[in-house]
This record gives structure tokens, C-alpha cells and sequence, in this order.
């Protein structure tokens, strides 16, 4: 049996090496580093994959957020609203351009926005919601996307988790994650489902105006080269990482198949164990599965992960520490207690391995591990 991995990068580069290694050899022959051809290439591609009108590739999905932010005109003292449960990149942003993080809870069962806790968060201060499409399905935008509307709010969509993932709205349209908002953010971290070998993000947008400023604001703020009429930064994806992506778009549909494979096969491990709940998959998205995130019931989560450590089986806790309990986000507005919901999954949740590279023996040997710790 191959060695388990959190994210099998490996495995998965070995089945498209000549492609990834010749493609990375021409931009190098090229020597069009930054802002080349396949940069251009990969963003036209991106966009017809999304259904959207523009894509503006930077460096980082942390860069893609606070880019949105600057071309939206935020000011400090604006209130964002976003969860608490979520990686810190959603609230650090905010607080970074002298915004308020205003925080809500989450559904228990799917971990995404409560829209009722968005809704009954909204001041007069309020000028955007940032919706996380955690660990790989939509958040319920349709009610998202109507409460913004009523409220004049702009909607970011922070898509580092679920690029792919279709929502069906009521009237039986569906749009891809990250194109059903003013903004959609992605991040191309090397362990996302649409990774690169190493920094990359980009932002989406059908608005030609909102698309131009961002492309002014990651390029120093210069529309003109070495004239700069508004403040940027630097924030590219450089041309060896757009031709990788193009690989791996490509592939993209069938890796979220190979995920949702090796989450059904969990799924039908541990169906109706009392002591760990599968993740609820939303009847109104798809499910592309960036993480598989049990809760766990009346057992030692900690022992669990240690339990599996010891057969050489990798867990992660996404999130351990709620973003109102984090030392850098203390706010006299928020104690413990005040989001039941999160502070339970930072207590519950443990992530078994999930990636595309995944096969029976693997997932044999995983799903029988943890069932031996939990029904000892």
C-alpha cells in the first residue's frame, strides 16, 4: 500500500508529469515569466470553465480578498461580515485595511454561513458579507444573495474551497461557485482542488468596471505603466503557475468525481455510527469535497488523530481555535459562548485524508482504523 497522505500532490503529478514538465520548460524557454502568454491563456480558460465574464489572476487568495475589498472602496470603521468559523485569511483581511470583522455562526451540519445569523448581524455600518464555501459546497446563496440585495450590501464570496461546486437556485438555474456574487475570490494553494505548485489566487467578476479597477489595483495601481492614480499592490500569478493550472483545469470536473468517490466510500463507513456524523451534503450544491470533516460524538477527537498517527494515517483539525477566540481577533464585543455552534465543531471536527489519488486499499485501511478506535 502506497503511503497515506493528507494531499497525495505526488501521486497526482506523477499521472500528468509529461504534460506539467514540458509546459513548465516552454515558459522557461519563453523567458515570459510574469504576465505571459499563458497567464492570459489560463484566465480565458478559467473564465469560460465559471461561466464568467472576467477573471483577474494575483499571487495569493489572501491577496484575492483584500483586492475585492480595495476595488470595492471599503473604509475603516466599514462592517464586513463573515463567520467564525473559517481559515483566518477571511477575517485578517478585513482587519488588515482597518475594516470591522463583524462575525456570525455557522449550520451545525454543513458548516457554512447561518443566513438568518447574516441577516440579524446587519447594522446601519454594514457594507459587505464575505460567505466562506467551506471544506467544498456552497453556502446557501440564494438567501444570502437576497438579504445583501434588501440591505444594499455587496457580496464577496471567499471560493478558496470549492471552486467547481454548482448551485441550483429555486428556479432551477445553477451558477459555479464564485460567480453568483459582485466579487468571487479563489486561492490556488498547492493542497486546494485547483492547485499550483506553489502561491496563486484570482478574482471574478461579471462587472467590467470592477474588473478594470482590480486589474489596476495588483499591478501597483497603474493603468499606465509608471503612472500610478490610485494605491495598489503587487500581485501577480506568475506564467509557470498559469501553465500548470491550465493542466490541472482540465482535469478539474474529474478530480471533484475521484473526491466525491473516496467521500462516498467514508460516507458508507461510517453511516449510523452514533459517535461520528458524515458531512451533510446541501441539496441545493454540489460537493467537491476540499475536506471530508467528520464530527465526532461522546469520543476523544485528540485520541482519535493520535490513534491514526500511530498506523500511519494523517487527521487535521480545521479549525481548533474559532476566529472570536483567536488572540489576534480579541474583541470586547465577543466571549466565549456567543456562537455555540462553532465553538461545538472547533471541539468536534477531525479531517481524514482526501485528495484525487485515493484507492479502496487506502481507504480500507482508514475508514477500518477509525472505527477500531471508536468502537473500542
Amino acid at each position: 500500500m502506497r503511503k497515506i497522505q493528507m494531499v497525495d500532490l505526488k501521486a497526482q503529478y506523477e499521472k500528468m508529469a509529461g504534460e506539467i514538465d514540458n509546459a513548465v520548460l516552454d515558459v522557461v524557454r519563453s523567458t515570459q515569466y510574469i504576465n505571459g502568454p499563458e497567464v492570459k491563456k489560463f484566465q480565458q480558460e478559467l473564465e469560460s470553465y465559471l461561466g464568467i465574464k472576467h477573471v483577474i489572476p494575483c499571487a495569493n487568495g489572501t491577496d484575492a480578498l483584500q483586492v475585492a475589498m480595495m476595488a470595492l472602496e471599503l473604509k475603516p470603521g466599514d462592517e464586513v461580515i463573515t463567520t467564525s468559523f473559517t481559515f483566518v485569511a477571511t477575517v485578517e483581511v478585513i482587519a488588515l485595511l482597518g475594516l470591522t470583522p463583524v462575525l456570525v455562526d455557522v449550520d451545525p451540519l454543513t458548516f457554512n454561513m447561518d443566513p438568518e445569523a447574516f441577516r440579524k448581524a446587519i447594522t446601519p455600518k454594514t457594507k459587505a458579507v464575505v460567505p466562506v464555501h467551506l471544506f467544498g459546497q456552497c453556502v446557501e446563496m440564494e438567501r444570502i444573495l437576497k438579504i445583501a440585495e434588501d440591505h444594499g450590501l455587496y457580496v464577496i464570496e471567499d471560493n478558496a474551497q470549492a471552486i467547481g461546486a454548482d448551485y441550483r437556485f429555486s428556479d432551477g438555474t445553477t451558477k459555479k461557485a464564485g460567480a453568483m456574487s459582485i466579487i468571487g475570490c479563489t486561492s490556488f494553494f498547492p493542497s486546494k482542488n485547483l492547485g499550483c505548485y506553489g502561491d496563486g489566487g484570482a478574482l471574478f467578476t461579471d462587472d467590467d468596471r470592477l474588473a478594470q479597477k482590480m486589474r489596476v489595483v495588483v499591478n501597483h495601481g497603474m493603468e499606465v505603466r509608471y503612472y500610478h492614480d490610485s494605491i495598489g499592490v503587487n500581485s501577480r500569478l506568475d506564467s509557470i503557475q498559469a501553465a500548470i493550472l491550465r493542466i490541472k483545469l482540465r482535469r478539474l470536473d474529474q478530480f471533484a468525481e475521484a473526491r466525491r468517490a473516496a467521500a462516498d466510500y467514508y460516507d458508507r463507513a461510517f453511516a449510523n455510527n452514533p459517535k461520528l456524523l458524515t458531512p451533510k451534503r446541501a441539496s441545493f450544491s454540489t460537493h467537491v469535497f476540499h475536506q471530508y470533516t467528520l464530527i465526532t460524538q461522546n469520543i476523544d477527537r485528540f485520541g482519535l488523530q493520535d490513534y491514526l498517527q500511530s498506523k500511519e494515517i494523517p487527521a487535521m483539525v480545521y479549525y481548533p481555535v474559532a476566529m472570536h477566540m483567536q488572540k489576534a481577533y480579541t474583541d470586547p464585543r465577543y466571549k466565549e459562548g456567543d456562537f455555540p455552534v462553532t465553538e461545538a465543531l472547533c471541539k468536534s471536527v477531525i479531517s481524514l485524508p482526501m485528495h484525487t489519488e485515493l484507492d479502496d486499499e487506502q481507504l480500507k485501511y482508514i475508514t477500518s482504523s477509525v472505527l477500531e478506535y471508536v468502537n473500542r
